[in-house]
């Protein structure tokens, strides 16, 4: 998301590690869009500049929706990506192909004082695997086959993969509007 935010001109792209804020924001919204939220407002009280933050996660139509928001933390704690994979594919097994369908979705949350927080989401379709293919990426990658790459997330580079994840459309469909907030700041209309 970063290197995006950096080609933006007129922009500046500090992490809170660089800002020396060490900030956990509990996610108890129930949608990736409302965990976007609190962390970017969390996050723009904190450091009083304009926030920019996510939540993410694969969504299994199999599985009423699961692993959904909680897609870090599927199984309990202590599990490892390896053993949230593991699962996804256990609890599928029973599935044929054709109703494997699933997707990664991201919400990008914007946060900026004197403006209503903005939310932008982002999708890519695709099926889950038989089993983990490749050591690209992370999280759910190596079991998310994409079809138009005829290949898992897992097997493709981050540059490839950027082009059509659902972080990139989110962040995507969000520039239009920081392009907006810039302009307005250099302009001096905030």
């Amino acid at each position: 998301m970063t290197s995006i935010l950096q080609r933006l001109s007129n922009v500046s792209v500090v992490t809170p590690a660089e800002l020396e804020i060490d900030l956990e924001v509990d996610e108890t919204g129930a949608t990736f869009a409302e965990n976007a939220t609190l962390k970017a407002e969390a996050f723009l009280k904190a450091s009083g500049m304009l926030s920019v933050a996510d939540d993410s996660g694969l969504v299994v139509d199999a599985l009423h929706g699961a692993p959904g928001i909680y897609s870090a933390r599927y199984g309990g704690p202590g599990r490892s990506d390896d053993d949230r994979n593991a699962l996804v594919l256990e609890e599928l097994r029973p599935v044929p192909e054709a109703l494997r369908t699933a997707r990664f979705v991201c919400a990008i949350a914007i946060a900026e004082h004197g403006r209503e927080t903005r939310v932008f989401e982002g999708t890519v379709e695709g099926l889950i695997s038989r089993e983990p293919i490749g050591d690209h990426g992370f999280g759910y990658d190596p079991i998310f086959y994409y079809a138009p790459f005829q290949r898992t997330f897992g097997e493709v580079d981050a540059d490839l993969k950027a082009t059509v994840s659902h972080r990139g459309n989110a962040l995507r469909r969000a520039v239009p509007y920081l392009r907006e907030l810039l302009t307005d700041d250099i302009l001096g209309q905030r």
